[in-house]
This record gives C-alpha cells, sequence and structure tokens, in this order.
C-alpha cells in the first residue's frame, strides 16, 4: 500500500506532464500585423465613347450629312447666330440660351457641340439653289443719260387687300398688291406700265441695269458722288410673277445655256441701255421699290433681322418657316466658271419672288462685287434637310 506522500507526487508529476503537453499541442497563435485597406480611385470613362451620341437615332445625327466633315463650322455657327435673332430662337430657344454663354476655341468644338444639340429630318426631293447678294452701285441726286432710273418708293395708290376683295377674286386669307379702279380692287401695274409713269418722291437715280438687279437682289447699298452711302431698303413690290430673264435671253438666242451668268446678262444690258434693254427687263413684270435708309448700315431679310453673309437662306414661307435651320446639299452647277459644291448649315430668314417650293433655295452671299460675281454663278441642283433641336 503506497502512502499519501506517493500519490501527492504522482499527482504533482501528472500535473506538471499535463501542463508541458498542453504548451506542446496547443501554440501560441501568430501575431499578425494589422493591414491597411487599399484606397480606392474612382475610373473615369473615357471622355471620347464610341457612340459619342447615343440618344440621336443614328440616321439622324448631323455626321451623316453629305460634307459634314468638310464643311466650315464657323458657317454653321452663324447661321445658329442667325436663327436665334429670329424671335430668340422660337423652338431653337433653349439651345440660344446656352449658345449665348458658350466660347469655343477650335472648329472641332462647334462641331461637336452642334452635333450633341440638333438632329436632321430630310426634305424629300430635289430642287434648284440659286444666290442673291446686296450690291454696291453709284448713285446720283440728279439724273443724266447715263444715272436716269429713278429709285422709286412706295407708291401711295399700292394697297395690300385680302384676295377675296379683288376682282376678279382671288384666294381669300392671302394678302394681294392691288390698286383700285373704278371702286374695285385689281392687280397692280405690271413693269412697262409702271416705267411709263412719273417717279413721285424719287430723290436718287441709278443705272437702269443696276437698278434692275438691285430689284432682284432687294436691296443695295448706294454712293453719292460726295462718298455719302445710303441703304436703298426694299419697301414693297407689286406682286406680279417673278420672270428670270435669262431664259428669255437663251430662248431667243441671244446668250447660250451656259453663258446667262448675272455678270453676262448686266453686261448686255448696259451694252444695249435704252429702249432695246428695257424691252427685255420689262419681260419681268414683277416690280420692287424702295426706302432710302440714311441711318441703318446692314441688310435685313423678310424676318426682319440682319443676314449673316454666306449663312442665310431666302425659302418660300408656304413651306417653310423663317428663323429655321435647315443644311443643304447642291453640286452639278449649270453655269461656267460656277463654284462645284455648297454644302453647308445655313438659318431661312429671307424670302424673294423666285423662291417658291419646298426644295428651293436662295444663297445669301454678302455685299459688294465679289459676293455678286459668285451669286451670279449659282444655279445648282440641291438637296435639303431640316435641322431641328435633338430634344
Amino acid at each position: 500500500m503506497r502512502s499519501a506522500g506517493f500519490w501527492l507526487k504522482t499527482v504533482a508529476l501528472t500535473g506538471t506532464a499535463l501542463w508541458l503537453t498542453a504548451c506542446v499541442q496547443t501554440p501560441k497563435p501568430p501575431v499578425t500585423p494589422p493591414v491597411t485597406p487599399p484606397v480606392t480611385v474612382p475610373v473615369t470613362p473615357p471622355t471620347t465613347p464610341t457612340d459619342p451620341l447615343p440618344y440621336i437615332p443614328a440616321h439622324q445625327r448631323l455626321s451623316t450629312l453629305p460634307g459634314w466633315e468638310t464643311s466650315d463650322a464657323f458657317i454653321a455657327l452663324e447661321a445658329v447666330r442667325g436663327t436665334c435673332a429670329y424671335r430668340s430662337g422660337r423652338q431653337y430657344a433653349a439651345i440660344c440660351a446656352e449658345l449665348a454663354t458658350s466660347h469655343f476655341e477650335s472648329p472641332e468644338e462647334i462641331k461637336n457641340w452642334l452635333l450633341a444639340r440638333f438632329r436632321i429630318e430630310r426634305i424629300e426631293g430635289e430642287g434648284l439653289l440659286t444666290a442673291y447678294f446686296v450690291p454696291e452701285y453709284p448713285a446720283v441726286s440728279v439724273p443724266n443719260d447715263e444715272f436716269s432710273q429713278p429709285v422709286r418708293p412706295r407708291p401711295a395708290d399700292l394697297e395690300m387687300v385680302d384676295g377675296a376683295r379683288m376682282s376678279p377674286p382671288q384666294t381669300s386669307g392671302v394678302l394681294v398688291a392691288a390698286r383700285r379702279e373704278n371702286g374695285r380692287y385689281v392687280p397692280y401695274y405690271g413693269r412697262a406700265e409702271i416705267e411709263a409713269q412719273p417717279a413721285t418722291g424719287a430723290t436718287l437715280y441709278m443705272r437702269p441695269e443696276d437698278y434692275f438687279f438691285m430689284q432682284i437682289q432687294g436691296s443695295g447699298f448706294l454712293t453719292l458722288p460726295d462718298g455719302k452711302r445710303v441703304l436703298a431698303a426694299y419697301a414693297a413690290n407689286n406682286g406680279l410673277p417673278f420672270v428670270g430673264i435669262a431664259r428669255v435671253m437663251t430662248d431667243r438666242g441671244i446668250l447660250a445655256a451656259d453663258q446667262s451668268s448675272g455678270e453676262n446678262i448686266r453686261k448686255w444690258l448696259a451694252a444695249n441701255r435704252g429702249a432695246v434693254a428695257q424691252e427685255m427687263m420689262n419681260q419681268n413684270p414683277r416690280y420692287a421699290f424702295f426706302t432710302i435708309d440714311t441711318t441703318r448700315m446692314e441688310p435685313l431679310g423678310a424676318a426682319a433681322v440682319p443676314l449673316p453673309a454666306g449663312s442665310a437662306i431666302a425659302v418660300d414661307p408656304a413651306h417653310h418657316a423663317y428663323g429655321d435651320l435647315y443644311w443643304i446639299d447642291a453640286d452639278a452647277g449649270a453655269l461656267k466658271n460656277a463654284f462645284p459644291t455648297y454644302q453647308r448649315m445655313v438659318s431661312a430668314l429671307d424670302t424673294g419672288g423666285a423662291i417658291k417650293g419646298k426644295v428651293r433655295a436662295d444663297l445669301y452671299m454678302g455685299i459688294g462685287d465679289r459676293a455678286g460675281l459668285e451669286a451670279g454663278r449659282v444655279k445648282h441642283s440641291l438637296r435639303k434637310w431640316r435641322i431641328v433641336p435633338a430634344r
């Protein structure tokens, strides 16, 4: 029988063994240093995505227009500014408000801005592009053999009346140029009849051929012998149809078809000044009257806003609203030495007696002889797109 001391020793040794065994079988966990979480840097999407205008259907983007890539961005910008000048831009008002505070450093910036804000609508068919300008001509206050044509103001007997009041009646709701005869309203006089009457109120005189072309263009700057410059601004017309004498001259064999430019017609009229030239000019019964303005030095279109050269067109108001934007694509010029192609954004700010139909436009070229030289050679096949806000 073992003594109590033996058991005490045994228990002590056993406890020591167990403690040593626990130390061997259960090591302390390793000390792991604190880990700093990685800093997350936001990734900025590329500034030039593969599809820059996802909200505009591909076929409605300006970039699909013929000639867009090579077109002049500054001409397009002036067209938009012209539109914004008309009744604060109307349907383009929000874009115009943005444009007022926008600044561009390059043509690329302008085009990117336009691409993001507009879409296109094709106008079906093909028509005709012509051009016009504001001429500069000499004038005198006392007539002579060379300067024999009075600059006629609007006649006192010219009235604009509803077509239904005409005799015989015309379209109701349409204003017609008329005069009273035996208590009835009848169409106003034609060119030959007007020229046979006294020029009441005329204060300036021009060369007849210059005046004829100024009537076609709609206005002109006149320079007097003392150097003073005034504007002959459009005042009214006699309401009769416009007839281009180029066709008359080619039909009579006076000019070849590809030589019937404005400059050649004017030269012929000057060389035949008098009864012969007057008879030819009378083939166009349309007649414009003018107001002499000594204060305004920039031409206005029918929309009553200044015309940006190269960026404004005259349209048929029966089909198009003033202030709307368009893209013109014109080629196949019919006249010799013509510029081959016109592709650009333009604003509808004017109209004219010969401008009839949906796909018809008259491009405003500017002021003076250089503008007139180019304008007289424009007779191109035309295609048009309407440009509207993208949203």
